[in-house]
């Protein structure tokens, strides 16, 4: 999850796309230049460990965008294979 906050805040796309799982996966990524991400608050996991392959993370993250702050809240699910970590789908809470 941490990763993958660091690469919006630096406009990495190209690893957002390879460590999105392939079968949700989009064919491209347009990120918004015009946000500036200044936070990652984790909140909650679920599973995630040594001997897990599925992982949920509950995060808030912050920014600043023309219009003024964003939060997006979000449950991300995460899969495991051949020992890497994959973002699957998420789920935005209110």
């Amino acid at each position: 999850m941490r990763s993958r906050y660091s690469a919006f805040v630096l406009g990495l796309d190209h690893y957002l796309l390879a460590s999105w799982h392939h079968t949700t996966r989009p064919d491209a990524l347009e990120l918004d230049t015009g946000l500036r991400w200044l936070k990652l608050v984790v909140e909650a996991t679920e599973a995630g460990g040594p001997f897990d392959d599925e992982d949920f993370v509950t995060f808030t993250a912050i920014a600043r965008g023309p219009e003024g702050r964003l939060e997006q809240r979000e449950r991300s699910r995460f899969v495991r294979e051949d020992g890497h970590w994959f973002y699957v789908d998420g789920a935005e809470l209110g």
